[in-house]
């Protein structure tokens, strides 16, 4: 008896190459961002947009904080996805870098479209991925996703008494461990300079102050608020004009609360960073144009 046949959803990945011989080439006003940045994929993505400056090249429409469907859905993605991919069969999910030439899909990949927006629309902004630190950049990136966020997650979830509890917030002190002994001495976590490991370290940061907390116990958040240098750090990339405005703390919390089934902690009432004391009140590199 054969085996029961899987749906498979389509890879919608994309890259931005180098010249007109890769089909999409960097071209001002070419391409559009869909995102919403009360997801972390969507907020890395809209702050390295902010420090590369690229308002006026790529332009982005916000999508409302919590989704309009099951699995992360947006009904104003639909026709993109399908446009790119017949019936497509997974959720129309945001970040999305599109073609406007094509009205298709670039790519959904969050990390291919960092490293395109850094490599291939870069202009006069810093150079967030500079081959020399490249191997530093994904082991970091890493980090933040490994052993920063799935522990703090998992701590979150399994509450206080629970097996693995302890496991988990033992790599997550480790991963703080490792990001404050980077910051010694230095303004950013790989030198004098930023790249796009602080994007990483700077929105898994956001996370764990706006989402991950409210499920961890009030010791473990004050433990948390200790590492002086890493929240010294957070305030201050807050406080840039290309950083801080793409910071929705208000859709954050929306969107934690619509997808979240955990028991609230004491930790919830441990705020770390008054992050809105630190945001700009406006940021003229993001021009965008909302949905209905």
């Amino acid at each position: 008896m054969s085996a029961p046949s899987q749906t498979v959803v389509p890879s919608l990945r994309g890259r931005i190459g180098g010249d007109a011989r890769s089909g999409h080439y960097p071209v001002p006003h070419r391409y559009r961002l869909y995102l919403t940045p009360s997801c972390p994929q969507s907020l890395r993505i809209a702050v390295t947009h902010g420090l590369l400056g690229l308002g006026e090249v790529l332009p982005v429409t916000l999508l409302p904080a919590v989704p309009d469907g099951p699995e992360g859905e947006y009904a104003a993605l639909r026709p993109l996805y399908e446009a790119s991919s017949h019936q497509h069969p997974g959720p129309a999910a945001a970040p999305v870098l599109s073609d406007g030439w094509t009205g298709r899909i670039v790519s959904t990949h969050a990390p291919d479209i960092l490293r395109d927006l850094a490599e291939q629309f870069r202009g006069d902004g810093p150079e967030l991925y500079p081959a020399r630190a490249r191997d530093d950049i994904e082991e970091l990136a890493r980090l933040c996703e490994h052993d920063l966020h799935e522990p703090a997650q998992r701590a979150g979830r399994l509450g206080i008494g629970n097996a693995g509890h302890q496991e988990a917030l033992d790599a997550l002190f480790r991963a703080l461990d490792a990001l404050e002994g980077r910051l010694a001495g230095r303004s950013h976590v790989l030198g004098g300079e930023p790249t796009l490991a602080d994007v990483h370290v700077w929105v898994s940061l956001v996370q764990l102050d706006t989402v991950h907390r409210w499920h961890l116990d009030a010791a473990a958040v004050h433990r948390i608020a200790g590492y002086r240098r890493l929240w010294a750090y957070a305030r201050r990339l807050a406080a840039l004009s290309a950083v801080g405005p793409h910071l929705d703390l208000d859709g954050i919390a929306r969107r934690h609360h619509a997808r979240c089934q955990g028991q609230e902690a004491a930790g919830a009432a441990v705020q770390i960073v008054d992050w809105a004391a630190h945001v700009p009140a406006t940021c003229a590199s993001l021009p965008t144009q909302p949905t209905g």
